[in-house]
């Protein structure tokens, strides 16, 4: 029986009180369960709960984060640590309250800024707390600047890292993402994979030890959201006055494609250029980029702020066609049964690709074009990076 989070009295260095209110036996980290209330040591078995620091800064991580904060806060004392990597509402606030986060127990309000101002706030700030915190594990998600700065926060202090999502590889190191998940998987002690795949990545890295395939907690989080919407369902199709089939759902905030202005006018060029509806969820550092360049977007494109997540998955699998740069969207496009086309040459999740559901057209105006006409899907879907019990998994295996 495991305890559950918040049970028990907690004592400031984070050590737990045995649960028996007649046991004076204290145990850093551990709780002492006793079997059928007996207070001998033949019927007593000592169950271990850790604290862990569990580092999120991106949309993408509060989505996963959803999933395994849950699980974990079942068995085990977790400390959430938002970076601020993504800081306003829209991108930060309205994720946690949608998809039933606890508040962060630390904000480091990192914001914006270069790759290496942002780290170099990250890094200090995530430091301070492991070293008042002294947990078992970090844990990290992904491949954002969040991920890489717990790493290396972490190993420099011997706190042992586990790293959900590891072995993704796009194999594109100008990618900041790329060097990120290279780095964080070299650091990291326990490597949670979403495929086969990815672990015959990190096995070509030489890396073997600690490796395990779980599954990928988004499509926990996925499931989840569809049992919500049944009981409350979403009323943006209403709210924008769409119809289900009859538009494309679009976003990009890749900074190979909003950094790079024919990208993105490549990219916007095709959007203009169809004769269908495009509802674009706008990055808000995509729709700076825009307005600083008076990039053209005419009728047919509609600019609509970034969504919650049950609307923003209630939109998706109302499409037509996904159109995007973002990983996780792939994959929930293909959970969803909605054909994708990735506007970049490559993907962490090939997987999508030959089961014939995504293909990658790159930052092309024709290519994207003649997909959004000509793509159907090819193949029946098959089941993908697990069952959707892959949070369970990943909490089942920190010891």
């Amino acid at each position: 029986m495991a305890p559950e989070a918040g049970s028990g009295p907690f004592v400031s260095n984070g050590a737990k009180l045995c649960r028996c209110l007649h046991c004076p036996t204290r145990r850093t980290n551990e709780v002492q369960i006793h079997v059928q209330g007996s207070h001998s040591s033949n019927s007593a078995e000592t169950e271990r709960v850790m604290k862990i620091v569990s580092v999120v800064g991106a949309r993408p991580q509060f989505i996963k984060a959803a999933a395994v904060s849950r699980e974990l806060r079942r068995y085990h004392r977790e400390v959430l640590l938002h970076t601020g990597q993504h800081y306003d509402f829209e991108m930060s606030g309205t994720f946690f309250a949608g998809l039933g986060l606890p508040v962060p127990d630390v904000n480091l309000g990192a914001g914006g800024g270069s790759h290496a101002t942002q780290t170099g706030v990250m890094l200090e700030g995530i430091e301070k707390v492991l070293l008042a915190e002294r947990p078992d594990w970090l844990l990290i998600y992904g491949d954002t600047n969040s991920t890489l700065a717990g790493a290396l926060a972490a190993s420099k202090l011997s706190v042992p890292v586990v790293h959900i999502e590891a072995g993704l590889r796009s194999f594109n190191r100008r990618m900041p993402e790329e060097i990120n998940r290279i780095v964080a998987d070299h650091l990291s002690d326990l490597l949670l994979c979403p495929s086969d795949t990815a672990a015959k990545n990190l096995a070509a890295e030489g890396i073997t030890r600690g490796v395990h395939v779980v599954g990928d907690v988004m499509l926990d989080v996925l499931n989840w959201a569809n049992e919500r919407l049944v009981s409350q369902p979403s009323k943006i199709l209403e709210t924008l006055g769409l119809n289900k089939q009859r538009y494309i759902l679009a976003t990009v905030h890749r900074q190979e494609n909003t950094d790079n202005h024919h990208h993105l006018a490549q990219i916007l060029n095709a959007f203009n250029s169809l004769d269908e509806a495009v509802i674009f969820a706008v990055h808000p550092r995509t729709r700076k980029v825009i307005d600083r360049e008076s990039l053209k977007v005419n009728h047919g494109t509609r600019l609509i702020d970034p969504l919650g997540y049950l609307d923003m998955m209630a939109l998706a699998s109302s499409a037509r066609l996904i159109l995007t740069d973002s990983g996780g969207l792939q994959k929930e496009a293909y959970w969803l049964g909605v054909p994708c086309i990735t506007m970049r040459p490559e993907t962490e999740w090939i997987e999508t690709v030959y089961a014939g559901w995504n293909i990658l057209v790159g930052p092309d105006s024709i290519a994207i074009v003649e997909a959004v006409h000509n793509f159907r899907p090819s193949t029946p879907r098959q089941p993908l990076y697990g069952s959707g019990f892959a949070a369970s998994k990943c909490v089942a295996l920190l010891d």
